[in-house]
């Protein structure tokens, strides 16, 4: 078993899910359908804490043409390229047809893996138990390196001239999220800034939110934000492109690691369409390939457990009184 982070115990505060946007398909039976906390269209009867396969063949999907997306960290025009050489392993491992689907936000894509519009993603860290709870989103990968090693830390960053020196000197200032689903963009700063420094969100110091982590980072650099919470794996590939200069920018706070992106595919997806999926997630040849360019620390995919390695970010959501509500 891998060795995970120990949690952070951070104090409980109040904030609004985003998930409340996606109407409901038709709900299973409630008297053989344990679910915890997914939505009524889902059943976990094996307790993974994901949704299991319906047990109806006929509800079972096959697709001709495979749609995929890249969480909307960044611009998602920038990643199209970088997925190109995935995509085509994937087509020639399942068969089938595989696109690229540029999504805007983290909402746009659960709701398009909900509406089955989607049928494999890669989804944020703090969006996983969202998109499993709402979207029927069932995880089963993660990029890592070589050794197995993965993961990333959510750091607080100023201009590099800005007198800010601590999270503490936040007090009285504005702070940018990225969106209320991002868990290094908002859910760990927001429950972090609160236990270890008393300082709570729109009480103490004022909020905004960029929307995505490179507004954010461009955002600091250009000081039309004071401070900014980001992940430091979408800092650290902005500055390998030169997009930023890491000149003008200032780190005032790192977190422990948080696993990354979880990559997964739809619950309802034809359990043979699924494995060769799998298949090509593991199969994949990263030497040389523009995911290797792209994600320099990471060298391989490997299996995650949701359950076990998502139980930190559970735990801060727990802690910022999160319930993953879809309406």
């Amino acid at each position: 078993m891998r060795p995970m982070s120990r949690p952070v115990l951070v104090a409980a505060t109040v904030f609004a899910m985003a998930a409340a946007l996606f109407a409901n398909p038709h709900p299973a039976n409630a008297e053989d359908c344990p679910r915890g906390t997914l939505d009524k269209a889902y059943c976990d009867r094996d307790g993974d804490l994901v949704a299991d396969l319906p047990t109806d063949p006929k509800k079972w999907v096959d697709p001709d043409t495979i749609i995929f997306s890249y969480t909307p960290v960044e611009d998602p025009a920038v990643y199209q390229k970088v997925w190109d050489g995935f995509i085509k392993h994937m087509a020639e491992v399942t068969g089938k047809k595989v696109v690229f689907f540029p999504v805007q936000s983290y909402a746009a894509q659960y709701e398009a893996m909900r509406s089955g519009r989607l049928h494999i993603a890669g989804v944020n860290t703090g969006g996983n138990p969202v998109a499993v709870s709402c979207a029927g989103f069932v995880p089963f990968a993660m990029m890592a390196s070589k050794d197995g090693s993965f993961g990333y830390e959510m750091e607080i960053i100023v201009p590099a001239d800005s007198p800010l020196k601590s999270p503490a000197d936040l007090k009285g200032k504005k702070l940018a999220f990225t969106s209320p689903t991002s868990n290094s963009g908002f859910k760990a700063p927001s429950a972090i800034l609160k236990s270890e420094f008393g300082l709570v969100a729109k009480k103490d110091f004022d909020t905004a939110f960029s929307g995505k982590h490179d507004n954010s980072i461009l955002g600091v650099a250009n000081k039309d934000y004071e401070a900014a919470a980001v992940a430091n794996s979408v800092l650290k590939r902005m500055i390998d492109r030169k997009v930023v200069d890491p000149a003008k920018i200032r780190t005032i706070y790192r977190s422990q690691t948080f696993p990354t992106t979880g990559y997964g595919h739809a619950h309802n997806l034809h359990p043979e369409v699924a494995a060769r999926i799998r298949q090509a997630f593991f199969t994949f040849p990263w030497e040389g390939s523009d995911l290797q360019k792209e994600f320099k620390k990471e060298g391989r995919f490997i299996s995650i457990h949701h359950k076990h390695d998502w139980d930190v970010i559970r735990k801060i959501d727990a802690a910022n009184d999160v319930t993953y509500t879809c309406k």
